[in-house]
């Protein structure tokens, strides 16, 4: 491995041990991949920047999990199942070498408890912030992917989990809120995608998508593209413990990073729904309803008054 140049050895030397079928032992200048009759193929793809997506200083194992598992959870989503992923790694020259072996490692680990396997990418050098990109592969059904576009009046509007700790996390990481069991730091650092439910709703959700800008912002996108409105009771959104404790719910209705399914279910399949999440482990609330309309998201309170929100969510281009 010393006479190879230094990014083909570092490549071998971290990055090597992550592939797997199809990867080509990433000596080529691409994967080759057979996908398995009767499915077609999914992907989805996500860029993470320093000082945008995580922390300068967070630990770069946790970053890599982040990376693959907002990723992971885009096909979730679709009801998809992971199989690959190829990757592009940009980072200053000065990166020593223990960074990379710590993100390898990271990697590794989230590898090992989702099934999925490294095809191959690219590892260049930047003047400015490291910068990521994971693109996932995934197999589904032919016809069976849940999109944003299938929403119709009277469904029922869900979530997965709870719903503000990825945004608070991103406060607490900070330092701008209290976190003293290290909850909601964790659920920014590190979150769940929502794979175990994801591929039981082919049938029962009529419209489904993850929420990563913002709960808000994110069911606006669902609006647009079934062309119906929808309806929020804030008290039914639900709150873990600590986020119920800080007190911001508007953070926690427009926050980003929560990486929960977002999911449109007609009053029929309700019932199939809770019965997989209960199979699954993972709960699910039903926090409102679509309704006939041009695409708009109303808030509602206790009362039933509107909740006005100065914003909707996340934008990556927000000045």
């Amino acid at each position: 491995m010393d006479d190879l140049p230094a990014e083909f050895a570092r490549i071998a030397r971290h990055f090597r041990p992550l592939s797997g079928p199809g990867s080509l032992d990433l000596t080529d200048d691409a994967a080759v991949l057979a996908i398995p009759p009767n499915r077609e193929l999914a992907i989805a793809a996500d860029a993470m920047v320093a000082g945008v997506h995580f922390l300068p200083d967070d630990p770069p194992d946790l970053i890599a999990r982040k990376l693959l598992r907002t990723n992971l959870s885009d096909i979730a989503a679709m009801g998809a199942e992971p199989f690959g992923y190829l990757l592009t790694v940009s980072v200053p020259a000065a990166t020593p070498d223990a960074w990379f072996a710590a993100f390898a490692a990271g990697l590794a680990a989230d590898q090992a408890e989702f099934g999925v396997h490294l095809l191959g990418g690219d590892t260049t050098s930047t003047p400015g912030p490291i910068t990521l990109s994971l693109t996932i592969l995934g197999t589904v059904l032919p016809g069976a992917a849940i999109r944003r576009s299938g929403a119709s009046a009277g469904d029922g509007i869900w979530v997965s989990g709870t719903i503000g700790d990825g945004a608070l996390g991103l406060l607490a990481a900070r330092g701008e809120l209290a976190d003293p069991t290290g909850f909601l730091t964790d659920r920014y650092r590190l979150p769940q995608p929502r794979l175990q439910l994801g591929r039981r709703l082919a049938g029962i959700a009529t419209t489904g998508m993850d929420v990563s800008d913002g709960l808000v912002q994110d069911l606006g996108h669902i609006c647009r593209a079934s062309g119906v409105a929808a309806e929020i009771d804030a008290a039914a959104v639900p709150l873990s413990a600590p986020a119920r404790a800080a007190g911001m719910l508007e953070r926690c209705l427009t926050g980003g990073d929560d990486y929960e399914l977002l999911l449109a279910i007609a009053p029929a399949r309700e019932a199939a729904l809770l019965r997989e999440a209960a199979a699954s482990g993972i709960p699910v609330t039903r926090i409102g309803r679509f309704l006939r309309g041009a695409p708009r998201v109303t808030v509602r309170a206790a009362d039933g008054t509107e909740m006005p929100l100065p914003r909707g969510g996340w934008s990556h281009f927000a000045q």
